[in-house]
């Protein structure tokens, strides 16, 4: 579902694909060559969203965008990425040929700098920075600029270094922050949807045969049938060899 937002309108390139259930809402630039797998949704609130050229959103992943008068968290995915089924991404930073995950969190005003990665479960947590080439484990967190990597038993500590809700809401400390931040947030995006329209979907072009000899882009990926042929042949190579050598020691 292709849906305007506050006037908002998403731009999607004609190369790109968008699956018929995946729901793009407001002010979402997609570039060349992505794919929007189904499920996904990509909802630009109040801020802007970009996603880079080549870049593949994966079944049920939310990315969001959003800002208010005094908080902006716009979205800015790179060129060449993966951003994996059921992951979160809100308000960040991420650069050219990063892979996020399954289940992945990355958070508001985090970074991801090119090349970087963040694997099943891991977390980069608010204004965190990831830097080039840079990993988080499974079920880790990535804290700080730069970030340092905690493990899931530390998350205690994480967690009170954090102003989650000051940093994202903008709401003073208390008891009941959880339910002010509720409450504001249900106000901004009654106001934000009150005018959301449905717009025509996106038509889906089917991309151009490749000329003989011509060799298929960088980001292509390898077919599973060719790499499981690869793999018999090396251990078939293995074996051989091995057989050999216990036939040497057999003779000497």
């Amino acid at each position: 579902m292709i849906l305007s937002s506050n006037t908002r309108k998403p731009k999607i390139h004609s190369s790109a694909y968008v699956a018929p259930t995946a729901t793009i809402s407001g002010d979402v630039t997609i570039g060349a060559g992505c794919a929007i797998l189904h499920g996904a949704v990509l909802v630009a609130e109040g801020a802007p969203m970009t996603i880079g050229a080549q870049t593949v959103v994966m079944e049920n992943a939310v990315l969001k965008a959003s800002g208010g008068s005094a908080r902006q968290f716009p979205l800015s995915i790179g060129e060449r990425c993966i951003v994996g089924p059921q992951a979160y991404v809100v308000g960040a930073t991420v650069g050219n040929g990063c892979f996020i995950a399954s289940g992945a969190k990355i958070f508001n005003g985090a970074r991801l700098e090119d090349g970087s990665g963040v694997a099943l479960g891991g977390i980069v947590h608010v204004k965190s920075r990831l830097q080039r080439g840079a990993s988080v484990p499974m079920q880790h967190i990535a804290f700080g600029d730069p970030a340092t990597i905690a493990p899931p038993e530390k998350a205690p500590e994480v967690h009170a270094k954090l102003d989650f809700y000051g940093e994202v809401f903008n709401l003073e400390p208390g008891e009941d922050v959880r339910a002010r931040a509720a409450e504001e947030y249900a106000k901004f995006l009654r106001k934000l949807h009150a005018q959301d329209a449905a717009l025509d979907e996106h038509r889906n072009v089917k991309p151009p045969p490749r000329r003989a000899g011509e060799e298929p882009p960088q980001t292509q990926a390898t077919q599973v049938d060719k790499v499981v042929d690869v793999m018999m042949v090396e251990l078939e190579e293995m074996e051989h060899r091995r057989q050999e050598a216990i036939r040497k020691q057999r003779g000497g």
